[in-house]
């Protein structure tokens, strides 16, 4: 079912649902049901799963040269998205990026979701990678969101990329997209990220899911803003608890969002790590409780690959 129709038959009552990382590469999928295991008590309509693409690596080899290699250190999106649906019977929304992907690649990777019933795909751009400042797509790949979009649009109206194919069937993906309510890190402002945004959903995106946020009324003032500009869609709120002392400047560092004074004066005060984690699940908490209050929809976890924390707030909540 697509996450569209998921929310359309939830009848205003708000649903959970989370994201998990694959397994690093060596370590076996049941690292990945111990965590979901915990959680399905709670009735997610839909799992995500992330998409992590190639690192380079340079290695020395003879003479002291340096040869360069690809290093894939989260493989297996789709298998781990067949699994879910296969073992738990929701459904499972893969990741695809623009970053790694050619266009023939990307098509490649939706013929495989669409064999495998997939119906629901969450459309990025992706990050650049670690021996580059700002992303570059492949060359025959798409350097924007909005451009991923259009093609997996495209598909579902029966158009691929080789426009002599004869009776091509067309694929039946609802596209998510993310959006950001503090703004991208590369975008010049939030007005000019809510344009891209009304973009990529004029080509097709039919919900959102947001980037992290420790101030609800961040995100309340970005849909207020968003809906402003006639975008319709859901937009569903991402959260992460806070886990460790030192996520206080990785988080602002690495995703560019701003924590509240008062849950900074929280942390700093906490011994250990264990107190800091329990200081995140009750801030978490009370974010969600008044974000479900105000009728949202569906509330997304962002688990890391971790459930207890996860678990406990949903069992204050749903």
């Amino acid at each position: 079912m697509k996450v569209t129709e998921h929310i359309k038959n939830a009848n205003g009552k708000t649903q959970f649902s989370f994201e998990i990382l694959p397994p690093l590469k060596g370590q076996h999928i049941q690292s990945i049901f111990d965590n979901i295991d915990p959680l399905m008590e709670f009735k997610p309509p839909f799992i995500d799963v992330t998409y992590h693409r190639e690192e380079y690596v340079f290695k020395e080899v003879e003479n002291g040269l340096l040869k360069k290699q690809v290093v894939k250190k989260r493989p297996g999106t789709v298998g781990i998205c067949a699994a879910i649906q296969n073992k738990y019977g929701v459904d499972a929304i893969p990741h695809i990026l623009c970053g790694g992907f050619t266009k023939e690649d990307t098509e490649n990777f939706l013929i495989d979701l669409d064999f495998l019933g997939i119906e629901n795909v969450m459309a990025l751009r992706g990050d650049a990678v670690k021996s580059e400042t700002y992303f570059k797509p492949e060359k025959e790949g798409h350097a924007y969101a909005s451009e991923l979009v259009a093609q997996i649009a495209e598909m579902n109206n029966g158009k691929y990329l080789d426009e002599e194919l004869q009776n091509s069937s067309a694929t039946n993906f609802c596209i998510g997209g993310a959006a950001y309510p503090e703004k991208h890190m590369e975008a010049p402002s939030l007005d000019s990220d809510i344009h891209f945004l009304k973009k990529k959903i004029k080509k097709g995106a039919t919900y959102i899911v947001t980037q992290m946020f420790f101030n609800n009324q961040k995100y309340f003032d970005f849909v207020a803003k968003c809906r402003k500009e006639d975008i319709t869609v859901p937009i569903i709120p991402g959260l992460k608890p806070i886990s460790t002392r030192k996520q206080l400047n990785l988080i602002p560092h690495r995703f560019h969002v701003d924590l509240p004074e008062e849950l900074i004066i929280d942390i700093v005060k906490c011994k250990d790590n264990k107190q800091v984690r329990q200081v995140g699940i009750e801030w978490c908490i009370q974010q969600s409780k008044e974000l479900q209050k105000a009728g949202i929809p569906v509330l997304h976890y962002y688990s890391m690959g971790k459930s207890d924390n996860i678990k406990a707030i949903a069992s204050a909540l749903f």
